[in-house]
């Protein structure tokens, strides 16, 4: 999912949308834009609260812009200890400025990501379930066996020497001029 200087992909929007109303258990108000309703940060925070009880204490219904900012900061401070890489976290401004909209839905899918690591989580995902380490162990003989060995990626001469190429004309070297 790449989202380059701040393209926003509305299908990816609809698909968040959705899956926030289905984990959160009621729909987006009516008649308003993706990011205004995501705007104030009340259902993020809400839906923070239902993937994980209690992770945002309280939640700010009412009040000024301030308030409203708070809650923004409470979902991604939430979002990181729900195990959500800070480096896929927006910033404040994004959603309330309306400057990255894109990056806001970067997050959400992050957060259902992250979901994947939760076992108590029953809900739906969202998003490709991430990658899990695959961690290998080798004795000390097993690592000096390959020593030995001339590796695929470099190649194999078989034998041949480079007597008898000749690549372009040759260099001729012109004494007293």
């Amino acid at each position: 999912m790449a989202v380059v200087a701040g393209k926003r992909d509305r299908d990816q929007e609809r698909e968040a949308q959705h899956w926030i109303e289905t984990v959160i258990g009621e729909k987006f108000p009516a008649g308003h834009v993706y990011e205004d309703c995501l705007r104030d940060g009340i259902l993020l925070c809400r839906l923070m609260n239902r993937l994980s009880p209690g992770i945002v204490p309280k939640i700010n219904t009412t009040g000024g812009d301030y308030k409203m900012m708070d809650n923004i900061n409470q979902f991604q401070k939430a979002c990181i200890k729900y195990g959500v890489a800070d480096v896929d976290l927006f910033q404040t401004t994004d959603l309330w400025d309306r400057k990255n909209v894109a990056l806001v839905t970067t997050t959400i899918f992050a957060v259902g990501r992250a979901c994947y690591k939760h076992p108590e989580f029953r809900g739906p995902y969202l998003g490709p379930r991430p990658a899990e380490e695959n961690r290998r162990e080798f004795t000390e003989e097993q690592l000096r066996a390959g020593e030995g060995l001339i590796g695929l990626q470099a190649g194999s001469n078989k034998g041949a020497t480079q007597a008898g190429l000749n690549f372009g004309a040759t260099r001729k070297i012109l004494l007293g001029k």
